[in-house]
């Protein structure tokens, strides 16, 4: 029996951010405004839909940050700048243009769409289906299993897909421990410093010997225990000084549940697809798509 399609779920942000920045702004529309967000965006999905063939795309959007994480930490998307002016508009005409394609998009309200991608693949695992997060965030590789793939993109050939093997061979932990080896060795694009001298190797050897943080921490409080069993000066001073903070960190890494229903299935819809590139300026790619529909 065929493995039955999955559901491709887009960290619709990160994408649109990333195609903005790799495109330039003379990709101009028939109003003379910016598309290259828009285009490159479409252009990413599209490489996932002809490599998956999924049942139905889901586009996820949500807060720059979630309200409970910056109380847990001010800092926590505090260097990210303003949205680039000529964004804005792409990222109001992202839902109607790529609703256009028969994708759907969704908004994970107060918190944000890692933690709606993160939803959708739970909920996907638990109906026995097959989840694809296309993302160019490292979180989400905490989410990466037998039943969920994560998309990553950046590659020459194509966007690499991460599931626990490979998570394991970057990382040197499993897709459980990312929150932990996230709080750990820090993520400077989200603010978050982690345990001061730790670093990313140290984080994953510490997780791989002692499996969590809060395992780390409790073993951190008797220096003579935490020495013999390897962890150096250093780190069990950062681990007992920093204790509430690296909590606040794991805390931020790990996702939250959306309220949002499993996605029926939904077929591309190409000709409609190609309209709305065409009205929009694009010229190519709405011939790839009218030559999609057939």
């Amino acid at each position: 029996m065929p493995a039955p399609a999955p559901l491709l779920a887009v960290d619709a942000p990160s994408l649109l951010y990333r195609a903005f920045f790799a495109l330039p702004s003379s990709i101009r529309g028939t109003d003379d405004r910016p598309v290259n967000a828009l285009l490159g965006c479409a252009n990413l999905v599209l490489q996932a839909v002809e490599r998956f063939a999924p049942r139905a795309v889901v586009l996820c959007f949500g807060a720059e940050a979630a309200h409970y994480r910056t109380a847990a930490w001010p800092a926590y998307h505090g260097d990210r700048p303003e949205m680039p002016e000529e964004l804005v508009p792409q990222w109001a005409d992202a839902p109607a243009f790529f609703g256009a394609f028969g994708w759907r998009s969704e908004h994970a309200g107060d918190l944000e769409a890692d933690d709606l991608l993160g939803t959708l693949a739970r909920l996907e695992s638990a109906a026995g289906g097959h989840a694809v997060l296309f993302t160019g965030d490292r979180d989400m590789f905490q989410c990466a299993s037998a039943q969920v793939t994560v998309l990553y993109p950046g590659a020459k050939d194509g966007p690499t897909a991460m599931g626990p093997d490979e998570v394991r061979a970057k990382y040197g932990v499993d897709p459980e421990q990312v929150p932990d080896f996230i709080a750990l060795r820090g993520d400077p694009s989200d603010g978050l410093p982690g345990a001061k001298g730790i670093g990313e190797k140290g984080a994953a050897e510490m997780l791989r010997a002692h499996g969590s943080l809060e395992a780390l921490l409790a073993l951190a409080q008797d220096g003579v225990a935490a020495r013999a069993a390897g962890l150096k000066p250093r780190a069990i001073g950062a681990l007992v000084d920093q204790a509430d903070e690296l909590r606040a960190f794991k805390d931020i890494a790990t996702l939250r549940d959306v309220a949002v229903q499993r996605p029926v299935d939904a077929p591309s819809d190409w000709a409609a697809a190609s309209t709305a590139a065409a009205e929009r300026g694009m010229g190519r790619l709405a011939d790839r798509l009218a030559a999609l529909s057939g």
